[in-house]
């Protein structure tokens, strides 16, 4: 007989017995370990317990076999539908080739123990930001098609659509139906809001459930389903139970409503409401016309009553009666201007007058040059000083009208002070050569 599995052939194979015993040994090795699931099956023969355990989320079951030693020490007996943690090992039945587990120990889920679990994966959730309102969508104001997730014939497909039909008659839906508790709500609840969100049309997806018991709601709070619905692009609205349950469904969708009526309330407005609104609205835009025109009107009346319309012309006899006086006190102004002007001309004139030489010689002054008899001749120097003149030089003596010919007789020095030589060159000179 071949030593391995490996060694044997179709001339040399192993005895059935022999592997069996080998599997067996192989599986019995595997330890203790701690399962959880929902009983499906609960047969009691000969004090003995022979159970079928199935996934709570899977279509996944295994026979567990309570023998009457362990059964006897359980507080309470196990029943159909119930969720159970029990402490198997596999055994694998070489009579028949069937595969089992032994249980030494049997629990029931408690209410506690299931809070404690979803609570601990609704704070891992919201720690990855699943449930933050940044991510939340905001629901259109009249959907033009509302994708609907609910159980077949339900209630709650029952109250979303007639009362979101009474609300607004032209609501459209496009429904899904599918298990809502179970192993298999969780599977077909994500594949219809894939189906949902995919849609061209559906503007808003309402995932809703009537009231249960908390083991009923679990797959509302399947961590896959959540992780869908806040992938989903499309808003979605959770109305799961009443308003006491609380799935984690209601955390990550975006807009949570207490109940499907409630769901009915918030994805679709109120016609009546609307058009009261309407109503409401037309009468404050006339009321607002109206009363624009009667402030208007009163405007144009109060305008009408002025002086300035009342009797137009005053207002022109005004500005004529402005424009003459600016006019009277421009000409006054250009007046003035040219009487100051006149006595400033007066003014320079007499001082220029006063510096003239003619002024001078008006006044018994004469300029005495070096000159000759010939008129004709250029006039010489100005004689300023007489003992630059030389006895019997000829002068030309130029008065306030006409002129002399003199000639030096004789020159005499000038006494009379400190200023005698000024004094002297400003005296007038006879026309025999002497000074005035």
């Amino acid at each position: 007989m071949p030593a391995t599995a490996a060694e044997t052939t179709p001339e040399s194979p192993w005895p059935l017995k022999h592997f069996a015993q080998i599997l067996k040994a192989h599986i019995e090795r595997a330890p203790e370990t701690w399962i959880e699931g929902q009983l499906l099956e609960a047969n009691i023969r000969n004090g003995h317990a022979y159970l079928t355990m199935r996934d709570v989320d899977v279509e996944n079951s295994l026979s567990v076999t309570v023998w009457r030693s362990t059964l006897s020490r359980l507080d309470a007996t196990p029943e159909v539908g119930s969720r159970v943690v029990a402490k198997v090992k596999p055994n694998l039945w070489l009579k028949t080739g069937r595969l089992s587990m032994n249980a030494s120990d049997l629990r029931p889920v408690g209410l506690g123990d299931l809070l404690a679990r979803l609570e601990r994966l609704r704070q891992a959730l919201g720690a990855e930001g699943l449930f933050d309102p940044d991510r939340k969508q905001k629901l259109p104001l009249l959907p033009a098609r509302i994708g609907l997730i609910t159980g077949r014939d339900s209630d709650a497909e029952k109250d979303v659509v007639r009362n979101a039909t009474l609300r607004w008659p032209g609501v459209v839906f496009e429904v899904r139906n599918t298990a809502v508790q179970g192993v298999n709500a969780v599977g077909e609840v994500m594949t219809a809001l894939a189906e949902l969100d995919s849609h061209p049309e559906v503007d808003v997806i309402v995932i809703a459930r009537g009231g249960g018991a908390l083991e009923d709601l679990l797959p509302f709070s399947a961590e896959e389903l959540v992780r869908a619905v806040s992938e989903a692009a499309t808003p979605v609205v959770s109305a799961i139970g009443h308003e006491a349950d609380r799935p984690i469904l209601d955390d990550v969708a975006d807009l949570r409503a207490s109940t499907p009526t409630d769901a009915a309330k918030r994805i679709v407005p109120d016609v009546a409401e609307e058009r009261q609104g309407i109503d409401q609205a037309r009468l404050r835009l006339d009321r607002a016309v109206e009363q624009l025109l009667e402030r208007e009107s009163e405007r144009i009346a109060a305008l009408r009553t002025r002086p300035v319309l009342a009797a137009p012309e005053s207002m022109l006899e005004s500005r004529r009666e402005d424009l003459d006086r600016l006019v009277e006190r421009s000409l006054s102004a250009a007046r003035t201007a040219v009487v100051r002007g006149e006595a400033e001309i007066k003014h320079l004139r007499a001082q220029v007058r006063s510096l003239s030489p003619q002024q001078t010689l008006d006044r018994g002054y004469a300029i005495v040059q070096v000159g000759g008899a010939d008129r004709s001749a250029p006039a010489g120097d100005v004689v300023r000083d007489a003992a630059e003149v030389p006895v019997g030089a000829d002068l030309l003596v130029r008065l306030a009208h006409g002129s002399l010919d003199a000639s030096v007789t004789a020159t005499h020095e000038s006494n009379t002070g400190p200023h005698s030589e000024e004094n002297s060159q400003n005296q007038p000179v006879s026309p025999e050569g002497h000074h005035d």
